[in-house]
């Protein structure tokens, strides 16, 4: 399949003429762009940076075939729409065209004590060609070819992802969630998550509107 990195924690996958989108927040520019374009998008949790509400909701008005996955908290926010948005949780399952996700992990990582944590789900995909934890280090217990790997935020430690990466132990990582580190900050962070520093995994950098094969 094809990825699209977006900026931030959005990326779009595309196989056999299929097309989802993940997490298009509104720190994500082209967000507009990778929606109207997918069969269906999926939200890790309602935090505005990972769900763009009034996008979304635009799109499920105009696009009569769009589906849209999340937690409960964003299936609540859109509305049914005939069904076609639809809640989910870990250890659900779901199939978009040649597609095949489950849904792992229940909570946003901790900011802070004082601060909520909301549910939070990582999409697997094709059962571990790609996984998608959104703000959170769950792990999906089977073997992850490319994990998508959240490197900055408020909840994010250098030592945790490093921790994540070597527990999940994934053929391939590429940074999500990025947003927040300066260049300097990102390209210091692949180099003591990579191949070289703390995991022997290699870490990816991609720019925003980059597309690989995964």
């Amino acid at each position: 399949m094809e990825l699209t990195k977006y900026a931030h924690a959005c990326v779009a996958l595309e196989k056999d003429g299929t097309r989802v989108v993940i997490d298009p927040g509104t720190l994500t520019p082209a967000a507009a762009e990778a929606v109207g374009r997918a069969d269906a998008v999926l939200i890790t949790h309602d935090h505005f940076d990972h769900f763009d509400e009034k996008l979304v909701a635009a799109a499920l008005e105009t696009r009569p075939g769009l589906r849209v996955y999340g937690t409960a908290a964003v299936a609540a926010a859109l509305g049914s729409h005939g069904g076609r948005v639809r809640a989910v949780a870990a250890g659900d399952s779901f199939t978009v065209g040649s597609f095949a996700f489950t849904v792992h992990g229940r909570s946003h990582a901790v900011i802070h004590a004082d601060l909520p944590c909301p549910d939070n789900v990582g999409y697997l995909v094709d059962g571990g060609a790609v996984y998608h934890p959104g703000d959170a280090y769950s792990r999906p217990g089977v073997p992850v070819r490319t994990l998508l790997l959240p490197t900055s935020g408020p909840w994010t430690k250098l030592g945790e992802a490093a921790d994540h990466v070597r527990a999940v132990r994934p053929g391939r990582v590429i940074q999500i969630h990025e947003l927040m580190l300066s260049e300097l900050g990102q390209v210091s962070t692949a180099r003591f998550l990579g191949e070289e520093g703390l995991t022997g995994v290699p870490v990816e950098r991609l720019e925003p509107g980059t597309a690989v094969e995964v």
